[in-house]
Order: C-alpha cells, then structure tokens, then sequence
C-alpha cells in the first residue's frame, strides 16, 4: 500500500463544532499538511486547527462564501507552500476520514495516470437518527469504477487541478461535479473506489432542510446545464428536462386540467386529469423496481422512490432560483 507521507489535505468549515475536531484528528499523524480553511467560524474552529499544527486560511467574510472558493484558497495555500506537491485530497469539515483510504487512493492514481480524481465510499454516520440521513445514505450508495463525477471529499491529481484552473469559485451548488465536468471535457477520468472513505453527520433531523438541500440540488443542475449542457457531454441536460417535466410543466397541466374538470363537469377533462396526476405513483413504483433490482430492501427502495418523485417540485424550485439570479451575487444555499 503508499504511503500518505506525500499528500496534503484540504479541510473547509464554518462552525463545525466536534464535527470537524472528529475531522482534523483523523488525519492527524496522516497527512504532509493539513490546511483548514475557515470561512467565519465563531465556535473555536480556527483555535483548535492550530492547536494541532494544521495551517489555517481565514477567508474574508465580507465576499460571499461558496465552498469552491474554500477549496481554491486551500489548495493555492498548499501549492505556495509546496510546489512538488502531487495529490491533495479535500474533505468536508463534518467528515471522518476513514482509514486507510488516503494510501488507498494515492495508489490508485499512481497506478492510473489518466485519472485525476478518485473517491470512495462516503457513509452517513449516524443513518438511523431521521429518514432525512438515511436517504443521504442511499443517495451516496453509488456504483463504483469509472464515473462522471466525485463529491466533496475526493483525492485530487495536482496538475490536473491546475490545467483547468480549480473549482468555479462562482458556483454555490455543484461545485465538484461541474469541475469533474471540465476534467473530463480536457480528457482526465474519475473514479469510485470500492473502498471506505469517509464517515459524514448530515445531522438533518427536520422536513425543511432536505427541503432546501434538494431546491439546492435543482441549482447546481440547471447552473451545470448554464455552463457546460452544449458541451460534448452535453452536461445534466437530461437532469434539467426531468425537472422541467416533472416538476413545472406536468403539475401545471395536471391543475389545469382538474380545474377546468371542476368547472365544466366534462368527464374526459377528469379522466384526462386523473392520468396526469397518475403518472407520479407510475413512475415511483418504476424508480422502486430499478431499486429492488440493485438489491436494496424494499424499505428503503420505497423511501428512495418517494424522495426523488417528491423531490422534483424543490428541484424545480432550485432551477427558477438559478435563472433568477443567474446574473447577480448569490448565496450559498444552507440546510444545516
């Protein structure tokens, strides 16, 4: 196995708490250099990084914070400070690096130099307490191998971070697929690992913070479609359609319909209504059958259903929000 002697990290939070103590000790002892990049923590986070000898970055509180502009200002931090530098892995404050994975990664894109980003196995740590972080759960459960895009922990091949100029510090949704995005447009690879990489706290306990994480989702598609859906990956153009579809215009005709249902008594206005608003149950029990053929238990192939069918409306949401504002200073959309 490599060693992780050689590999830096980049750790990015905002009032953490425990959560990113957990964080910073797991890879005490681990990593060549730790970098925490605070972004106006007032609970004791930038003491604590010190304390244990990370290198710590105070963004200015007074431009907008994203977590891609975190991310860059950590690595450009690590590049001053090491210019040999070949792989820094970037983490989440409110993850546990498992491990392990840092010499597992490492390996890996030594072994293949065609890939610039690899990323394992990301668990909730605690699934049980709500259906909120179970759901985040099997959302994370993905195929391994080569894949289009990473999340926000993930090792990272210096040289390709830098060819195609880091994270889009103007994205506050998204951020690390899109750049995967522009790895692959330049010809670079991405892959999951089947191997355990980290341990997360989503610590979503209430209806309207997965609310606004999944309006956040909508964002990062329809922002991703803004920027790369004419590329040659044609990039979440598909993802935008089935929001559009799912979530603007069949709603929309459905009410129409059962409104003029309402209001002419016409009996083939309501059988065409009663279709429209059929086509939701239609589609969960197809999205539960694709489940159950992974494997996953009925369950949770039923939560996961009703989540992506539910989740559609907030998506929507996320997209008009985007075209809204696509020209202005925006703002992180937070669920914690």
């Amino acid at each position: 196995m490599t060693s992780s002697a050689g590999i830096a990290v980049v750790v990015i939070g905002r009032n953490e708490g425990n959560r990113l103590r957990e964080c910073l000790r797991s890879l005490e002892q681990r990593a060549a250099r730790i970098v925490y990049v605070d972004s106006g923590s007032t609970d004791g986070s930038v003491e604590f990084a010190r304390s244990i000898g990370a290198d710590v970055v105070e963004l200015d509180t007074l431009t907008p914070f994203t977590m891609a502009r975190g991310r860059n200002a950590g690595f450009d931090h690590l590049c001053k400070r090491d210019p040999e530098l070949r792989f820094v892995q970037f983490v989440d404050g409110d993850c546990v690096v498992v491990p392990g994975w840092l010499e597992s990664a490492a390996a890996h894109l030594l072994a293949h130099p065609g890939v610039a980003a690899v990323c394992g196995r990301r668990r909730e740590r605690h699934p049980q307490a709500s259906i909120y972080n179970r759901l985040i759960d099997l959302e994370w459960d993905a195929p391994t191998g080569e894949v289009d895009a990473c999340g926000g922990d993930a090792l990272m091949r210096v040289d390709a971070l830098m060819r195609v100029g880091g994270y889009n510090p103007a994205m506050i949704a998204g951020e690390e697929p899109e750049l995967c995005c522009r790895l692959r447009l330049a010809g670079w690879r991405i892959a999951r690992l089947d191997a355990e990489m980290t341990l997360h706290d989503a610590a979503l306990h209430r209806l309207g913070q997965w609310w606004q994480r999944t309006l956040r989702a909508g964002h990062a598609y329809a922002e991703g479609a803004w920027l790369h859906g004419r590329s040659a990956l044609q990039y979440n153009r598909r993802e935008v359609r089935s929001i559009v579809f799912w979530g603007m215009l069949l709603p929309i005709a459905a009410l129409l319909t059962s409104g003029a249902a309402l209001a002419t008594g016409s009996r083939a206005a309501a059988l065409l209504a009663s279709a429209l608003w059929l086509a939701y149950p239609v589609a969960g029990v197809r999205i539960f059958r694709g489940q159950r053929r992974r494997g996953r238990a009925r369950a949770d192939a039923a939560l996961y259903a009703l989540a992506v069918v539910a989740g559609k409306l907030p998506n929507a949401l996320g997209v008009l929000r985007f075209l809204r504002n696509r020209h202005r200073v925006r703002n992180l959309i937070e669920y914690k």
